[in-house]
Order: structure tokens, then C-alpha cells, then sequence
């Protein structure tokens, strides 16, 4: 059966761009979220992340829900964030604390849906033409660029295996009676290791096939 892909295929101009030009600005994004200290510089951000989004026309669901796993993070991070202990006070909220954890929070899923918009905009042998373009260079110091293009291409391959797994692992934790939308914060957090402990198992059993494929057609084997 044939792997799924991220590519959501679409007419729109940022599928219509090349793909270096898209991972460069992609590179000129994250690095300026992770600058930004205020809110103002969050909401100039996301706007610019919701114009990129209305111009690559891509659903909403794919972008925005199918990264659950990020905000069992975000929610992680907020929570450590707004707590404090002290020796004298024990555990204590804090408001800059909570703030703080919540600006944290906004840069990374700001990342994960920028990230998410390129791959959906872009086929994974566009990305993988175009990370092997900059890598390109490498070759007069004797970097193994072609081996390092396809590590990439293999993990872009991964990715949406892995998303089809976490909602196959879902849906039957559900039907065993999982509830993964009740209670509190910790509650759900605590839910969801039910869902990220066999998918993390299941990835570990799909890389050893993955080596042992290629240890069987002697990949690396130099002539």
C-alpha cells in the first residue's frame, strides 16, 4: 500500500513557488519567532502566518487539528510555566509565569502551522530537491549530501505515516473507553499517553524494518 502524503494538491501561488524560496522564508520566519517577546510582535506574526495560509487555500483541519500532540506540549509548557515552587511557599501560580508560558506557547504552534502550510504546499521530492540544492556545496568538503537528501526524504515520509497512526491509536483507545476531551488539563495530558506510548513504539518497529530493508540491499556498501 502506498505511503500517504502531506501534499494537498491546490491550484493556489504558494504551491506555485518554488520550494527553496518557500523553505528560505519558512527559515526567515522561525528564526524571527523565536525574537519576538511581545504580543504585538505575536499578532504581527499571525497575521502574516493567517495571509500565508488564505493564499496556499488549504482546509482547515489538516493545519490546525491534525497537530494534537503539539498542543498536549503547548498545554505542558503553559502549565510549568504558570506554577512556580519555592521552599517557602511550595507550589505557587504566578501571573508573569502564566504569561509567559502562554507567549511560549503561541511561538510554537505558530511554528508547527507554518511548518505544516510548507509541507502541505509542497510535494516531499520538491523539498527534497531543494534541501539538496543548499546542501549542494557540501560535496567539495566530502559531505555525504545524497545520503543526507535521503534521510530527509525518508523522515517526510514518516510524518504523515505518523499522523495516520496517532488517529488509527485514538479511535481504538476511544472504543476502549478513553476519554480524550474530559476533565482538566493534567487529565487529558494524562490521557493522551495512552495514544503517544504505542505510537512511539510502533514508529521504533517501522525505523528497525526500515534498517533491516536496507541492510538487506546493501545500501551503503561501497563498490
Amino acid at each position: 500500500m502506498q505511503a500517504p502524503s502531506l501534499y494537498i494538491v491546490s491550484d493556489s501561488p504558494v504551491h506555485r513557488a518554488d520550494a527553496r524560496a518557500k523553505l528560505v522564508l519558512l527559515l526567515v520566519y522561525s528564526v524571527g519567532l523565536l525574537f519576538v517577546g511581545t504580543w504585538w510582535g505575536m499578532a504581527v506574526a499571525a497575521a502574516l502566518l493567517s495571509g500565508a495560509f488564505v493564499a496556499a487555500r488549504l482546509p482547515v483541519r489538516p493545519v490546525f487539528l491534525v497537530p494534537a500532540p503539539a498542543y498536549v506540549l503547548v498545554a505542558v509548557t503553559v502549565a510549568f510555566n504558570a506554577f512556580s515552587y519555592g521552599p517557602d511557599a511550595g507550589m505557587a501560580f504566578s501571573a508573569a509565569g502564566l504569561s509567559r508560558g502562554c507567549l511560549i506557547g503561541v511561538r510554537i504552534c505558530l511554528l508547527v502551522w507554518a511548518s505544516l502550510i510548507v509541507c502541505y504546499a509542497t510535494t516531499s521530492t520538491q523539498l527534497v530537491a531543494a534541501f539538496l540544492w543548499f546542501l549542494r556545496p557540501l560535496r567539495a568538503v566530502r559531505v555525504p549530501v545524497d545520503d543526507v537528501a535521503m534521510a530527509l526524504s525518508i523522515a517526510l515520509r514518516f510524518i504523515p505515516l505518523i499522523a495516520v497512526e496517532y488517529d488509527q491509536i485514538r479511535d481504538a483507545q476511544w472504543a476502549r473507553g478513553a476519554a480524550f476531551d474530559e476533565g482538566g488539563p493534567v487529565r487529558r495530558i494524562r490521557a493522551h499517553v495512552a495514544i503517544l506510548l504505542p505510537l512511539i513504539v510502533g514508529l521504533f518497529r517501522r525505523a528497525d524494518r526500515l534498517a533491516e530493508a536496507m541492510d538487506a540491499r546493501c545500501h551503503g556498501l561501497k563498490k
